[in-house]
């Protein structure tokens, strides 16, 4: 891309293997229905020259297409599928503080200060996604308040512990404790034996947040081309590449924004890459005794366990419900798996019919810590937001158009952050993260 004081960019030849055909999610959600159709978009087909080609119509490439447009780049984003096809568009929709590894322990990993620069980066990452919330008029039913519930007593202890050293060292005052009696009275249900309010969290509806994400990038100037799968990407002469199946996009900059698909179009980072099918089904609308009943506060909720439930209500009445993790292929009920984890958590629920059940793939790292990084001086990727990626998927797009616009300081941060391969190598990384997660869900038990 020729920034704004006239210099090209580093020559650098490096190619990328093909892309490989992912396997489609076609399960029917709550998230698509209720969203109501999109607009229809181009497939991109012919040779076309822009500064930068995003690659992913999720959070992270919306994200990083806005962002780029803002600043007056000439922007093409192409999506395989529609936007927020993938995780962007069948989340939990929670937004959560701070990243999946405690500070303290970012702190002893990294050092003080690069963990308070990634604390600063992941606060900018909530007030970035309420800014564009509120500066484009999107309307996805974003609300404020997320609860934490303990699943026993050491995790209420711990939850107390963390969110007193984060408002003594971080000055982060906006999560409050509650004793058991409180969180029951919050969430509507007894099982938990304590829990923290983070004011500062929230949720939104997920694949309404992505469209409108999509719509203030196509006003800021970004093209967005759909059912368009790249193929292959390389870097030559400086230009980067991008092959599609019905054409060339020509760039001086390409941003992977793929997640837990990344490995398709580059091998090289298979090894760090995770996938897990998460599972979430939404209910009937609730009748006005069980709605008043079932969280009250009208928060999110997520436990403390490993393999956790996550749930809050929508904006019509409905109780949406996820729990169940998989490493393999989804089962064909899916309501068959969560519903016995959603009686367990309110057993009042037990003659209210499940209409929609719905999976999406997670990205994962070994770490739980985003993945940013270089393939060359060209090529920039941020993926692996581990279950957190609402507020943090927006981060890593717009610190990517960063980079490509010159500006790496805040991209190199994250990048900072040295990844660790997943075990076992091709053959074996499947099986053994299988194992692991049966693990977790053991120590869940006790």
């Amino acid at each position: 891309m020729r920034r704004r004081d006239g210099q090209e960019g580093l020559d650098r030849k490096r190619p990328l293997a093909r892309y490989r055909p992912r396997m489609k999610n076609d399960s029917i959600s709550y998230y698509s229905k209720s969203a109501g159709p999109a607009p229809a978009r181009l497939r991109f087909a012919g040779d076309v020259v822009t500064d930068v080609c995003v690659i992913g119509g999720g959070y992270t490439g919306l994200s990083a297409a806005l962002h780029l447009a803002e600043a007056g780049a000439r922007v093409a984003v192409v999506e395989a599928e529609t936007i927020g096809f993938a995780a962007s568009g069948r989340n939990g929709g929670q937004i959560h503080t701070g990243w999946r590894i405690d500070q303290r322990s970012l702190e002893r990993k990294l050092g003080e200060a690069h963990a308070r620069d990634l604390w600063n980066l992941c606060e900018e990452s909530k007030a970035l996604l309420r800014e564009r919330v509120a500066n484009y008029h999107i309307d996805c039913e974003l609300k404020d308040g997320l609860i934490h519930g303990a699943h026993n007593a050491r995790a209420a202890a711990i939850l107390a512990d963390d969110a007193e050293y984060l408002r003594l060292h971080y000055n982060y005052t906006q999560t409050r404790m509650m004793n058991a009696d409180e969180t029951a009275a919050q969430t509507g249900t007894p099982i938990y034996k304590g829990g923290s309010f983070d004011a500062g969290g929230g949720h939104l509806h997920p694949l309404k947040y992505a469209r409108g994400l999509a719509d203030a990038a196509e006003v800021s100037g970004a093209t967005i081309y759909e059912h368009s799968p790249a193929r292959a990407v390389s870097s030559a002469r400086g230009k980067v590449r991008v092959q599609c199946e019905s054409g060339i996009v020509l760039a001086d900059y390409a941003l992977l924004a793929c997640d837990a698909f990344t490995g398709a179009l580059a091998p090289s980072l298979s090894k760090y890459i995770g996938h897990l099918e998460s599972y979430i089904v939404a209910t009937a609308p609730l009748p006005q005794a069980l709605y008043r009943a079932i969280i009250p506060s009208d928060a999110a909720v997520a436990d403390t366990r490993h393999v956790l439930d996550y749930y809050r209500k929508s904006a019509d009445g409905r109780l949406l419900f996820g729990g169940r993790e998989t490493y393999f292929f989804p089962p064909p009920d899916v309501a068959t798996l969560v519903r016995p984890r959603m009686l367990q958590v309110f057993p009042a629920l037990a003659d209210t019919p499940i209409e929609y059940g719905w999976h999406g793939t997670v990205g994962i790292t070994a770490t739980r810590m985003p993945h940013l990084g270089r393939i060359s001086d060209r090529i920039f990727f941020a993926y692996g937001y581990s279950g957190q990626g609402v507020a943090l998927a927006g981060l890593g797009g717009k610190l990517m158009a960063e980079a490509a616009l010159g500006r790496p300081e805040r991209f190199d941060v994250v990048a900072r952050v040295k990844p660790d391969a997943f075990p076992g190598g091709q053959m074996l990384r499947k099986p053994l993260i299988n194992a692991a997660l049966f693990g977790f869900k053991i120590l869940d038990m006790f």
